[in-house]
Protein backbone atom coordinates (compact mmCIF):
# COMPACT_ATOMS: atom_id res chain seq x y z
CA UNK A 1 0.00 0.00 0.00
CA UNK A 2 1.84 3.23 -1.15
CA UNK A 3 1.31 6.04 1.29
CA UNK A 4 1.02 8.95 -0.53
CA UNK A 5 2.99 12.50 1.34
CA UNK A 6 1.82 15.64 0.53
CA UNK A 7 3.84 17.88 -1.00
CA UNK A 8 5.28 21.22 0.65
CA UNK A 9 5.17 24.26 -1.62
CA UNK A 10 8.36 25.60 -1.74
CA UNK A 11 8.02 29.68 -0.94
CA UNK A 12 11.22 31.96 -2.44
CA UNK A 13 12.73 34.28 0.30
CA UNK A 14 11.28 37.70 -0.05
CA UNK A 15 13.65 40.96 -0.91
CA UNK A 16 13.32 41.77 2.82
CA UNK A 17 14.68 38.17 4.61
CA UNK A 18 17.55 38.72 1.97
CA UNK A 19 18.61 42.23 3.11
CA UNK A 20 18.38 41.06 6.41
CA UNK A 21 20.68 38.16 5.76
CA UNK A 22 23.14 40.18 4.23
CA UNK A 23 22.79 42.91 6.77
CA UNK A 24 23.58 40.07 9.11
CA UNK A 25 26.58 38.89 7.21
CA UNK A 26 27.93 42.92 6.88
CA UNK A 27 27.24 43.74 10.65
CA UNK A 28 28.86 39.92 11.48
CA UNK A 29 31.83 41.07 9.41
CA UNK A 30 32.29 44.38 10.51
CA UNK A 31 32.27 43.01 14.22
CA UNK A 32 35.08 40.49 13.57
CA UNK A 33 37.19 42.82 11.21
CA UNK A 34 36.78 45.47 14.82
CA UNK A 35 37.62 42.58 16.86
CA UNK A 36 40.86 42.06 15.04
CA UNK A 37 41.78 45.65 14.87
CA UNK A 38 41.39 45.72 18.65
CA UNK A 39 43.60 42.78 19.38
CA UNK A 40 46.16 44.27 17.10
CA UNK A 41 46.41 47.47 18.66
CA UNK A 42 46.13 45.93 22.05
CA UNK A 43 48.91 43.66 21.47
CA UNK A 44 51.27 46.61 19.37
CA UNK A 45 50.56 48.85 22.38
CA UNK A 46 51.58 46.18 25.06
CA UNK A 47 54.80 45.01 23.75
CA UNK A 48 56.10 47.67 21.10
CA UNK A 49 59.38 48.85 22.30
CA UNK A 50 61.61 49.38 19.68
CA UNK A 51 64.35 50.56 21.92
CA UNK A 52 65.05 47.03 23.96
CA UNK A 53 67.07 45.09 21.46
CA UNK A 54 70.86 46.11 22.27
CA UNK A 55 70.40 47.50 25.40
CA UNK A 56 70.66 44.37 27.09
CA UNK A 57 72.86 42.38 24.49
CA UNK A 58 76.69 41.89 25.78
CA UNK A 59 78.81 44.60 24.25
CA UNK A 60 82.50 43.80 23.27
CA UNK A 61 84.94 45.51 26.05
CA UNK A 62 87.16 48.36 24.78
CA UNK A 63 88.94 51.02 26.58
CA UNK A 64 87.65 53.09 29.65
CA UNK A 65 89.64 55.77 30.10
CA UNK A 66 88.10 58.07 32.71
CA UNK A 67 88.40 62.14 32.25
CA UNK A 68 88.01 62.63 35.69
CA UNK A 69 87.41 66.63 35.48
CA UNK A 70 88.20 68.51 38.95
CA UNK A 71 88.27 71.41 39.87
CA UNK A 72 91.18 72.98 38.38
CA UNK A 73 90.58 71.15 35.19
CA UNK A 74 86.98 72.29 35.09
CA UNK A 75 87.88 75.89 34.79
CA UNK A 76 90.52 75.50 32.50
CA UNK A 77 88.01 74.16 29.96
CA UNK A 78 85.41 76.64 30.43
CA UNK A 79 87.83 79.47 30.11
CA UNK A 80 88.92 77.71 26.47
CA UNK A 81 85.67 77.64 25.92
CA UNK A 82 85.02 81.34 26.61
CA UNK A 83 88.06 82.43 24.09
CA UNK A 84 86.37 80.75 21.88
CA UNK A 85 83.22 82.19 22.33
CA UNK A 86 84.61 85.57 22.45
CA UNK A 87 86.35 85.55 18.77
CA UNK A 88 83.62 86.70 16.54
CA UNK A 89 84.32 84.04 14.06
CA UNK A 90 80.65 85.82 11.89
CA UNK A 91 79.68 84.64 8.47
CA UNK A 92 77.43 87.65 7.36
CA UNK A 93 76.89 86.35 3.60
CA UNK A 94 78.76 84.31 0.96
CA UNK A 95 81.12 87.36 0.25
CA UNK A 96 81.78 88.54 2.88
CA UNK A 97 83.38 86.56 6.36
CA UNK A 98 85.22 87.67 8.96
CA UNK A 99 88.48 86.43 7.95
CA UNK A 100 90.80 87.98 10.58
CA UNK A 101 88.59 86.61 13.45
CA UNK A 102 88.83 83.37 11.53
CA UNK A 103 92.97 83.76 11.91
CA UNK A 104 92.71 84.50 15.36
CA UNK A 105 90.68 80.82 16.25
CA UNK A 106 92.87 78.68 13.97
CA UNK A 107 95.63 80.24 16.95
CA UNK A 108 93.55 79.49 19.76
CA UNK A 109 92.80 76.28 18.97
CA UNK A 110 96.87 75.79 18.47
CA UNK A 111 97.35 77.08 21.67
CA UNK A 112 94.28 75.74 23.40
CA UNK A 113 95.12 72.43 22.72
CA UNK A 114 98.86 71.81 22.32
CA UNK A 115 98.89 68.01 22.31
CA UNK A 116 96.85 67.13 19.36
CA UNK A 117 98.55 69.50 17.50
CA UNK A 118 101.99 67.94 18.60
CA UNK A 119 101.27 64.53 18.73
CA UNK A 120 103.07 62.01 16.41
CA UNK A 121 99.88 60.40 15.90
CA UNK A 122 98.08 63.02 15.16
CA UNK A 123 97.80 64.52 11.32
CA UNK A 124 96.50 67.97 10.82
CA UNK A 125 95.80 70.12 7.72
CA UNK A 126 94.53 73.25 7.02
CA UNK A 127 91.92 72.96 4.50
CA UNK A 128 90.62 76.35 2.54
CA UNK A 129 92.80 78.80 4.46
CA UNK A 130 90.13 78.29 7.41
CA UNK A 131 88.91 74.93 7.95
CA UNK A 132 90.67 72.04 9.43
CA UNK A 133 91.03 68.02 9.13
CA UNK A 134 92.11 65.76 11.66
CA UNK A 135 93.23 62.27 11.07
CA UNK A 136 93.82 60.09 14.10
CA UNK A 137 94.93 56.62 12.88
CA UNK A 138 93.63 53.25 14.47
CA UNK A 139 95.95 50.19 14.93
CA UNK A 140 93.31 48.08 12.97
CA UNK A 141 93.24 49.55 9.83
CA UNK A 142 90.48 46.83 8.59
CA UNK A 143 87.70 49.01 10.61
CA UNK A 144 86.48 51.57 8.60
CA UNK A 145 86.47 54.98 10.11
CA UNK A 146 84.15 58.13 10.85
CA UNK A 147 84.40 61.31 10.89
CA UNK A 148 83.23 63.61 13.73
CA UNK A 149 82.39 67.45 12.12
CA UNK A 150 81.43 70.69 13.60
CA UNK A 151 81.75 74.25 12.63
CA UNK A 152 83.55 77.31 13.65
CA UNK A 153 81.45 80.45 11.95
CA UNK A 154 79.07 81.87 13.92
CA UNK A 155 75.73 83.94 12.47
CA UNK A 156 75.85 87.27 13.29
CA UNK A 157 74.61 89.12 16.45
CA UNK A 158 74.17 92.18 18.00
CA UNK A 159 72.92 93.34 22.01
CA UNK A 160 70.88 95.65 20.32
CA UNK A 161 68.54 93.03 19.33
CA UNK A 162 67.61 92.34 23.14
CA UNK A 163 70.37 90.67 24.58
CA UNK A 164 70.58 90.61 28.31
CA UNK A 165 75.03 90.86 27.77
CA UNK A 166 76.79 91.31 24.59
CA UNK A 167 76.94 88.51 22.39
CA UNK A 168 80.35 88.12 22.29
CA UNK A 169 80.76 88.45 25.65
CA UNK A 170 80.73 84.83 26.67
CA UNK A 171 79.60 85.97 30.75
CA UNK A 172 77.86 83.28 32.77
CA UNK A 173 74.50 84.26 34.59
CA UNK A 174 73.30 81.83 37.00
CA UNK A 175 75.81 78.69 36.06
CA UNK A 176 74.87 79.47 32.07
CA UNK A 177 77.97 80.66 29.73
CA UNK A 178 76.02 83.50 27.66
CA UNK A 179 77.04 83.91 23.89
CA UNK A 180 76.87 83.79 19.99
CA UNK A 181 78.11 79.67 19.11
CA UNK A 182 78.00 78.50 22.75
CA UNK A 183 74.83 76.60 21.02
CA UNK A 184 75.52 76.38 16.91
CA UNK A 185 78.26 75.30 17.18
CA UNK A 186 82.15 75.63 19.04
CA UNK A 187 80.29 73.97 22.21
CA UNK A 188 80.43 70.82 19.82
CA UNK A 189 83.41 71.90 18.46
CA UNK A 190 85.46 72.44 21.46
CA UNK A 191 84.44 69.66 23.51
CA UNK A 192 84.85 67.37 20.67
CA UNK A 193 88.83 68.38 20.61
CA UNK A 194 88.90 69.05 24.49
CA UNK A 195 87.97 65.02 24.86
CA UNK A 196 90.83 64.23 22.41
CA UNK A 197 93.27 66.20 24.11
CA UNK A 198 92.51 64.35 27.57
CA UNK A 199 92.60 61.54 25.61
CA UNK A 200 95.89 61.90 24.22
CA UNK A 201 97.08 63.23 27.50
CA UNK A 202 96.12 59.95 29.01
CA UNK A 203 97.67 57.70 26.40
CA UNK A 204 95.02 56.71 25.02
CA UNK A 205 95.46 55.36 21.09
CA UNK A 206 92.10 53.90 18.79
CA UNK A 207 91.72 50.62 17.14
CA UNK A 208 89.55 52.55 14.76
CA UNK A 209 91.17 55.19 12.76
CA UNK A 210 88.86 58.94 12.49
CA UNK A 211 88.33 62.23 11.44
CA UNK A 212 87.41 65.51 12.98
CA UNK A 213 86.40 68.23 10.19
CA UNK A 214 86.01 71.82 11.37
CA UNK A 215 84.33 73.99 8.45
CA UNK A 216 84.10 77.47 8.41
CA UNK A 217 81.79 78.84 6.50
CA UNK A 218 78.52 76.56 7.20
CA UNK A 219 76.27 79.07 8.11
CA UNK A 220 76.81 80.35 4.39
CA UNK A 221 76.43 76.71 3.08
CA UNK A 222 79.80 75.26 3.48
CA UNK A 223 80.44 75.45 -0.51
CA UNK A 224 84.80 76.48 0.18
CA UNK A 225 84.99 74.48 3.94
CA UNK A 226 83.28 71.20 4.05
CA UNK A 227 82.86 71.22 0.37
CA UNK A 228 86.98 71.15 0.36
CA UNK A 229 87.45 68.48 2.92
CA UNK A 230 84.97 66.39 1.32
CA UNK A 231 86.54 67.03 -2.06
CA UNK A 232 90.29 65.99 -0.07
CA UNK A 233 88.90 62.75 0.99
CA UNK A 234 87.59 61.62 -2.11
CA UNK A 235 91.11 62.57 -3.66
CA UNK A 236 92.35 60.08 -1.03
CA UNK A 237 89.48 57.39 -1.57
CA UNK A 238 88.22 57.67 1.91
CA UNK A 239 85.18 55.57 2.86
CA UNK A 240 83.16 56.46 5.98
CA UNK A 241 81.56 54.56 8.28
CA UNK A 242 79.20 57.04 9.53
CA UNK A 243 79.71 60.93 10.19
CA UNK A 244 78.36 62.76 13.12
CA UNK A 245 77.18 66.73 13.17
CA UNK A 246 75.45 69.00 14.87
CA UNK A 247 72.17 69.12 14.47
CA UNK A 248 69.22 67.29 17.30
CA UNK A 249 69.69 67.61 20.69
CA UNK A 250 68.27 66.15 24.30
CA UNK A 251 64.84 67.43 25.16
CA UNK A 252 63.50 67.62 28.14
CA UNK A 253 59.73 68.66 28.93
CA UNK A 254 59.77 69.96 24.98
CA UNK A 255 57.83 67.20 23.90
CA UNK A 256 54.18 67.46 25.58
CA UNK A 257 53.44 63.91 27.61
CA UNK A 258 56.56 62.86 26.82
CA UNK A 259 57.49 61.21 29.98
CA UNK A 260 61.14 62.30 30.79
CA UNK A 261 63.91 63.14 28.10
CA UNK A 262 64.00 62.13 25.07
CA UNK A 263 67.67 62.21 22.82
CA UNK A 264 66.88 62.35 19.17
CA UNK A 265 69.37 61.33 16.53
CA UNK A 266 68.62 62.95 13.14
CA UNK A 267 68.89 60.43 10.37
CA UNK A 268 68.19 63.26 7.49
CA UNK A 269 67.38 66.77 6.81
CA UNK A 270 64.53 68.56 4.91
CA UNK A 271 65.53 69.57 1.55
CA UNK A 272 65.74 73.60 0.82
CA UNK A 273 65.03 75.64 -1.99
CA UNK A 274 64.64 79.11 -2.05
CA UNK A 275 62.21 80.35 -5.11
CA UNK A 276 61.97 83.79 -6.45
CA UNK A 277 58.22 84.69 -8.06
CA UNK A 278 57.97 87.71 -10.16
CA UNK A 279 55.33 89.82 -12.11
CA UNK A 280 56.54 92.45 -14.76
CA UNK A 281 53.89 95.26 -16.30
CA UNK A 282 53.75 98.13 -17.72
CA UNK A 283 54.83 101.45 -15.60
CA UNK A 284 52.29 103.80 -15.47
CA UNK A 285 50.84 106.87 -13.36
CA UNK A 286 48.86 105.89 -10.33
CA UNK A 287 46.43 108.39 -11.28
CA UNK A 288 45.30 105.77 -14.20
CA UNK A 289 45.45 102.41 -12.61
CA UNK A 290 44.54 99.10 -14.63
CA UNK A 291 41.92 96.63 -12.76
CA UNK A 292 45.21 94.34 -11.38
CA UNK A 293 48.85 96.00 -10.97
CA UNK A 294 52.22 93.66 -10.54
CA UNK A 295 51.68 94.00 -6.86
CA UNK A 296 48.45 92.49 -6.84
CA UNK A 297 48.72 90.12 -9.30
CA UNK A 298 51.78 88.77 -7.01
CA UNK A 299 50.20 89.34 -4.07
CA UNK A 300 47.37 87.11 -5.19
CA UNK A 301 49.68 84.38 -6.09
CA UNK A 302 51.43 84.30 -2.82
CA UNK A 303 47.88 84.28 -0.98
CA UNK A 304 47.28 81.05 -3.16
CA UNK A 305 50.53 79.52 -1.71
CA UNK A 306 49.84 80.54 2.18
CA UNK A 307 46.21 79.08 1.56
CA UNK A 308 47.08 76.06 -0.10
CA UNK A 309 49.90 74.44 2.09
CA UNK A 310 52.26 71.37 0.62
CA UNK A 311 50.26 67.74 0.97
CA UNK A 312 50.09 65.99 4.63
CA UNK A 313 52.91 63.84 4.45
CA UNK A 314 53.20 62.36 8.20
CA UNK A 315 54.17 58.69 8.37
CA UNK A 316 56.44 59.07 5.31
CA UNK A 317 59.58 59.87 6.17
CA UNK A 318 61.52 59.45 9.55
CA UNK A 319 59.02 61.19 11.61
CA UNK A 320 57.11 57.71 11.82
CA UNK A 321 60.12 56.11 13.60
CA UNK A 322 60.58 59.29 16.06
CA UNK A 323 56.94 58.82 17.81
CA UNK A 324 57.65 55.05 17.16
CA UNK A 325 60.51 55.19 19.50
CA UNK A 326 58.79 57.29 21.74
CA UNK A 327 55.30 55.52 21.98
CA UNK A 328 56.15 53.31 25.21
CA UNK A 329 56.81 56.72 27.44
CA UNK A 330 53.35 57.89 26.83
CA UNK A 331 49.97 57.63 29.00
CA UNK A 332 46.76 56.10 27.70
CA UNK A 333 45.43 57.30 25.02
CA UNK A 334 48.52 59.13 23.27
CA UNK A 335 50.42 55.52 23.62
CA UNK A 336 47.67 53.83 22.58
CA UNK A 337 47.84 55.86 19.08
CA UNK A 338 51.68 56.17 18.60
CA UNK A 339 52.36 52.80 19.13
CA UNK A 340 49.82 52.03 16.17
CA UNK A 341 50.73 54.81 13.57
CA UNK A 342 49.73 52.31 10.84
CA UNK A 343 46.33 53.09 11.62
CA UNK A 344 46.19 56.78 13.38
CA UNK A 345 48.99 58.67 11.14
CA UNK A 346 46.22 60.67 9.44
CA UNK A 347 45.05 61.62 12.84
CA UNK A 348 48.43 62.72 14.27
CA UNK A 349 49.03 64.34 11.19
CA UNK A 350 46.29 66.59 11.64
CA UNK A 351 46.89 67.14 15.21
CA UNK A 352 50.54 68.36 14.80
CA UNK A 353 49.90 70.79 11.82
CA UNK A 354 47.85 72.75 13.92
CA UNK A 355 51.02 74.39 15.44
CA UNK A 356 54.04 76.06 13.72
CA UNK A 357 56.94 73.97 15.21
CA UNK A 358 55.18 71.12 14.58
CA UNK A 359 53.96 71.27 11.24
CA UNK A 360 57.46 71.07 9.60
CA UNK A 361 57.44 67.50 10.60
CA UNK A 362 54.16 66.73 8.73
CA UNK A 363 54.83 68.53 5.04
CA UNK A 364 57.09 70.26 2.56
CA UNK A 365 56.81 73.94 4.73
CA UNK A 366 56.07 77.25 2.44
CA UNK A 367 57.56 80.54 4.37
CA UNK A 368 57.38 83.92 1.97
CA UNK A 369 60.22 85.72 3.07
CA UNK A 370 61.01 88.71 1.14
CA UNK A 371 57.97 90.56 -1.24
CA UNK A 372 59.62 93.71 -3.33
CA UNK A 373 57.59 96.44 -5.23
CA UNK A 374 57.41 99.89 -5.95
CA UNK A 375 59.86 102.57 -6.16
CA UNK A 376 57.59 106.04 -5.49
CA UNK A 377 53.82 106.40 -4.43
CA UNK A 378 52.48 107.95 -7.15
CA UNK A 379 54.25 104.82 -9.75
CA UNK A 380 52.76 102.31 -10.71
CA UNK A 381 55.56 99.12 -10.37
CA UNK A 382 56.74 97.57 -13.63
CA UNK A 383 58.10 94.83 -11.35
CA UNK A 384 56.94 92.92 -8.37
CA UNK A 385 59.09 90.33 -6.79
CA UNK A 386 58.57 87.32 -3.78
CA UNK A 387 61.19 84.77 -2.39
CA UNK A 388 59.54 82.13 -0.97
CA UNK A 389 61.77 79.64 1.17
CA UNK A 390 60.44 76.10 1.44
CA UNK A 391 62.45 73.32 3.72
CA UNK A 392 61.35 69.61 1.63
CA UNK A 393 59.77 66.66 3.58
CA UNK A 394 61.92 63.54 3.07
CA UNK A 395 58.83 61.98 1.45
CA UNK A 396 59.18 64.93 -1.60
CA UNK A 397 61.55 65.80 -4.41
CA UNK A 398 62.39 69.17 -4.86
CA UNK A 399 61.16 68.71 -8.61
CA UNK A 400 57.69 67.85 -7.15
CA UNK A 401 57.73 71.09 -5.04
CA UNK A 402 57.64 73.05 -7.44
CA UNK A 403 55.37 71.01 -10.07
CA UNK A 404 52.96 71.61 -7.00
CA UNK A 405 54.10 75.70 -6.90
CA UNK A 406 53.77 75.62 -10.58
CA UNK A 407 49.98 74.38 -10.16
CA UNK A 408 49.01 76.45 -7.22
CA UNK A 409 50.34 79.78 -8.41
CA UNK A 410 47.77 79.32 -11.56
CA UNK A 411 48.43 81.92 -13.54
CA UNK A 412 51.32 82.34 -16.81
CA UNK A 413 51.40 86.06 -15.93
CA UNK A 414 53.95 84.90 -12.53
CA UNK A 415 57.14 84.05 -13.10
CA UNK A 416 58.72 80.88 -11.17
CA UNK A 417 62.19 80.72 -10.77
CA UNK A 418 64.14 78.26 -8.43
CA UNK A 419 67.09 80.26 -6.87
CA UNK A 420 68.82 77.16 -5.25
CA UNK A 421 68.31 74.23 -3.97
CA UNK A 422 68.33 70.29 -3.39
CA UNK A 423 66.48 67.77 -2.76
CA UNK A 424 66.26 65.85 1.45
CA UNK A 425 69.09 64.09 2.17
CA UNK A 426 68.81 60.30 2.20
CA UNK A 427 67.78 58.72 5.62
CA UNK A 428 70.03 56.65 7.22
CA UNK A 429 69.94 53.72 9.13
CA UNK A 430 68.86 53.05 12.84
CA UNK A 431 68.20 49.44 13.17
CA UNK A 432 69.71 47.09 15.06
CA UNK A 433 72.41 46.36 12.57
CA UNK A 434 73.04 50.11 11.69
CA UNK A 435 76.59 50.47 13.76
CA UNK A 436 76.66 54.37 13.63
CA UNK A 437 73.57 55.26 15.38
CA UNK A 438 73.69 52.08 18.07
CA UNK A 439 77.14 53.50 18.94
CA UNK A 440 75.94 56.84 19.25
CA UNK A 441 72.67 56.02 21.24
CA UNK A 442 74.93 53.36 23.32
CA UNK A 443 77.14 56.23 24.37
CA UNK A 444 73.76 58.80 24.97
CA UNK A 445 72.67 56.05 27.47
CA UNK A 446 76.04 55.39 29.14
CA UNK A 447 76.03 59.26 29.80
CA UNK A 448 72.04 59.56 30.49
CA UNK A 449 70.70 56.53 31.19
CA UNK A 450 67.09 57.47 31.69
CA UNK A 451 67.12 58.94 28.94
CA UNK A 452 65.11 57.28 25.43
CA UNK A 453 66.90 57.24 22.22
CA UNK A 454 65.20 58.11 18.98
CA UNK A 455 65.95 58.78 15.11
CA UNK A 456 64.53 62.11 14.43
CA UNK A 457 64.55 64.69 11.43
CA UNK A 458 66.34 67.84 11.05
CA UNK A 459 64.02 70.53 9.96
CA UNK A 460 67.56 72.52 8.94
CA UNK A 461 70.49 71.67 7.24
CA UNK A 462 74.15 70.96 8.26
CA UNK A 463 77.97 70.90 6.56
CA UNK A 464 77.40 66.92 6.87
CA UNK A 465 74.95 66.94 3.44
CA UNK A 466 78.40 67.23 1.66
CA UNK A 467 79.47 63.83 2.68
CA UNK A 468 76.99 62.03 1.20
CA UNK A 469 79.00 60.61 -1.35
CA UNK A 470 81.92 59.03 1.80
CA UNK A 471 79.00 57.08 3.43
CA UNK A 472 75.59 55.94 3.65
CA UNK A 473 75.01 56.94 7.26
CA UNK A 474 74.63 60.27 8.62
CA UNK A 475 73.85 61.19 11.79
CA UNK A 476 72.91 64.99 13.41
CA UNK A 477 73.04 64.90 17.47
CA UNK A 478 74.65 66.70 20.33
CA UNK A 479 73.90 65.85 23.81
CA UNK A 480 72.90 69.50 24.26
CA UNK A 481 69.66 69.60 26.94
CA UNK A 482 67.32 71.95 26.00
CA UNK A 483 64.19 73.09 28.13
CA UNK A 484 61.06 74.90 26.97
CA UNK A 485 61.56 77.80 24.81
CA UNK A 486 65.45 77.03 24.42
CA UNK A 487 65.25 76.02 20.65
CA UNK A 488 64.44 80.21 19.86
CA UNK A 489 67.98 80.65 21.21
CA UNK A 490 69.35 78.98 18.16
CA UNK A 491 70.10 81.59 15.70
CA UNK A 492 68.30 83.92 18.31
CA UNK A 493 68.48 86.19 21.11
CA UNK A 494 70.80 85.15 24.55
CA UNK A 495 71.92 81.81 22.87
CA UNK A 496 73.40 79.65 25.80
CA UNK A 497 75.02 76.43 27.65
CA UNK A 498 75.26 75.49 31.12
CA UNK A 499 78.59 74.86 32.54
CA UNK A 500 77.63 71.46 33.71
CA UNK A 501 75.93 70.83 30.34
CA UNK A 502 79.62 71.59 28.77
CA UNK A 503 81.30 69.39 30.69
CA UNK A 504 78.86 66.89 29.47
CA UNK A 505 79.71 67.26 25.81
CA UNK A 506 83.63 66.85 27.10
CA UNK A 507 82.76 63.43 28.56
CA UNK A 508 80.21 62.16 25.87
CA UNK A 509 82.71 62.49 23.23
CA UNK A 510 84.98 61.06 25.29
CA UNK A 511 83.47 57.96 25.43
CA UNK A 512 81.62 58.06 22.12
CA UNK A 513 85.85 57.89 20.33
CA UNK A 514 86.30 55.13 23.01
CA UNK A 515 82.92 53.04 21.85
CA UNK A 516 84.00 53.36 18.88
CA UNK A 517 86.57 51.05 19.03
CA UNK A 518 84.17 47.98 19.46
CA UNK A 519 84.72 46.27 16.12
CA UNK A 520 80.85 45.33 15.83
CA UNK A 521 77.54 45.11 17.23
CA UNK A 522 76.55 42.38 19.41
CA UNK A 523 73.72 40.12 19.03
CA UNK A 524 69.91 41.81 19.82
CA UNK A 525 68.81 40.48 23.13
CA UNK A 526 65.39 40.42 21.83
CA UNK A 527 63.46 40.65 18.84
CA UNK A 528 61.02 43.38 17.83
CA UNK A 529 57.47 42.31 17.92
CA UNK A 530 56.22 43.18 14.09
CA UNK A 531 52.74 43.12 13.17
Amino acid sequence: MRVRTARVPYSTPGPISIMLRFFKIIIGSGFAVVLILIAIVSIRTLSLDVNAGLQLAHWEKTSNISLDIDHHKREEVISKFKEAIRIPTVSFSSTEINTTALVRFNLLLQRAFPTIFSSNLVHHELVANYSHLFWVPGSQSNLMPYLMLAHIDVVPATESDGWVVPPFSAQEIDGFIYGRGTIDDKSSLMGILQALEYLLIKGYAPRRGFYIGLGHDEEISGYKGAMSIVRLLQQRHVQLSFVLDEGLAVLDGVISGLKGPAALIGVSEKGSATVKLSVSTPPGHASMPPRESSIGILAAAVKRLEENPMPRLFGYGPERATFEHLAHKFNYPMKLILSNLWLFSPLIGRFLEQKPDTNAFVRTTTAVTVFNGGVKTNVLPSLAEAYVNLRIHTAQSLQEVLDLIQYTVGDHRVNIELIEGFDPLPVSSSDETSYGFQIIKKTVLDMFPTVVVAPGICVGNTDSRHFKALTTDIYRFIPLWFKPGDAKRFHGINERISRKNYEELILFYSRLIQNCDIQKLPEPHTTLHEL
